[in-house]
């Protein structure tokens, strides 16, 4: 068996979307909260209009963790016209059918409203928009934020769910290089759930990988679009450190910046601290390191010793080599090129 074969063994096992037996219960909470969701505006004067999925989910990119609640993220849009001018009145009615509900913790936050059901394991996001012409607006502002906090924000969901999905800038083999920089995104978050301790992986945001391994992606096909993702992986990698994305703070302190290439184009961390800046790039740089020494080894179980290392158990080592031998690589960095996704 090939590394490659082991890469796509381990993405199999941790990959998960909505249609997967292991989200079952997830997805008809899904779809019975956004029913009485609907119901209540309704009542109250602001039918929804529409409403999609957002997060991982809806881009194919899901990772199981054990640790951790399945997420569901799921925006509802109301009309512009009858919306009431303070977004928080819409966000309100929402917070109180998730308590009616079973939900534990619910809450209304500055993007969303937000609550863990109390006995699933499932934690669900509700962005509010409004719409008009094709345009939205995010109902922006916690419960009690003062006037001056509160808005409908212009956003762009839609359009950052397309450039995420966008193959365009891939010049052939466009569908491989999309599904391999999936699987990318998919490793970088295992990599964070195995390698940072809970409180700060949870800082080092999801859409924050999804946005840096678009920008900095460098897909590696040989001439007969086999994918290495090995390569790839390692190459995206170096391109996220030196994408401009850490800015040294002094004393060994780096702070992260990362704008949504869309409406708002907002810094994704915002608000990021020191702490977590600098154990994002050192980590980072570790990974790469890692990365380069399972692309020099030879010998097939060494190489998924190392990337067990990185990725954790579901990245099985081989119980022997004796029989597999990997070629030896050219250089990483002429593996693969970066087409500017």
């Amino acid at each position: 068996m090939s590394i490659q074969a082991k890469f796509i063994k381990f993405h199999d096992k941790i990959k998960i979307s909505r249609e997967d037996s292991e989200y079952k219960d997830a997805r008809e909470k899904d779809d019975s909260i956004l029913k009485t969701i609907k119901s209540t505006l309704k009542d109250e004067g602001y039918p929804v209009i529409e409403d999609f999925l957002q997060g991982s989910m809806s881009i194919g990119t899901g990772v199981k963790n054990p640790c951790e609640d399945f997420d569901i993220d799921r925006a509802i849009v109301i009309a512009f016209d009858g919306s009431p001018d303070d977004p928080i009145k819409v966000k309100k009615i929402v917070l109180k059918v998730l308590e009616d509900r079973g939900f534990k913790n619910a809450k209304i936050k500055k993007p969303c409203v937000t609550a863990d059901y109390a006995s699933k394991n499932l934690h669900i996001d509700i962005p509010v928009y409004r719409e008009q012409y094709g345009e939205y607006e995010l109902a922006v502002g916690k419960k009690n934020s003062s006037e001056g906090n509160r808005e409908w924000s212009d956003s762009d969901p839609k359009g950052l769910k397309d450039w995420i999905n966008d193959s365009s800038a891939y010049l052939g083999s466009a569908s491989k290089k999309l599904g391999q920089y999936k699987r990318i995104v998919r490793y970088l978050k295992r990599w964070r759930d195995n390698k940072f301790s809970t409180d700060v992986a949870k800082k080092v945001f999801s859409i924050g990988l999804t946005v840096m391994a678009k920008e900095q992606f460098s897909p590696s096909l040989d001439d007969s679009d086999k994918a290495n993702d090995l390569v790839a992986l390692r190459n995206t990698v170096d391109a996220m450190l030196s994408g401009g994305y850490f800015s040294y703070q002094g004393d060994d302190l780096y702070k992260v910046r990362v704008h949504l290439p869309k409406s708002p184009w907002r810094d994704i961390f915002d608000g990021s601290s020191l702490n977590t800046g600098t154990q994002f790039y050192n980590k980072l740089k570790s990974l790469r390191d890692k990365l380069d020494k399972a692309i020099d080894e030879t010998d097939l179980v060494k190489q998924c010793k190392i990337l067990n290392q990185v990725f954790g158990n579901d990245f099985e080592v081989p119980s022997s080599s004796s029989n597999v031998k990997k070629a030896a690589y050219a250089t990483a960095g002429a593996s693969g090129t970066s087409q500017g996704a």
